[in-house]
């Protein structure tokens, strides 16, 4: 299965550009996992910021959340991890809503 490993990215940093990179190592983490579980993850952070940072800081409500969106429609499920998150309680409710996996851990995944 392709997977979307959905986690807070600025939820609870503050703008703390290390904590927001620690939420994307645990994501990456995680992916990592996936991988080795024999399926493809992705990231909608692997895909928004290199586009972001193209773009500048002011496009971030342009390209973030809405790539997100697009690839989670491409999956077959998400993966939801970590602490609180609007975006990504967001990509749990579109993949329910378009009859798609979710998982709360690796372990839930075969």
């Amino acid at each position: 299965m392709m997977i979307l490993v959905a986690g807070p990215y600025r939820s609870g940093t503050n703008g703390d550009p290390a904590k927001m990179r620690a939420n994307v190592d645990a994501m990456n983490r995680t992916a990592l996992e996936v991988f080795r579980a024999g399926h493809l993850p992705v990231t909608g952070e692997a895909l928004a910021l290199p586009l972001i940072e193209h773009a500048g800081d002011e496009a971030f409500d342009e390209i973030f959340h809405p790539i997100a969106r697009r690839l989670l429609s491409r999956c077959d499920a998400v993966l939801r991890i970590g602490g609180p998150s609007a975006g990504a309680d967001e990509m749990v409710a579109q993949a329910r809503d378009e009859g798609k996996h979710v998982f709360h851990s690796v372990t839930e995944i075969q």
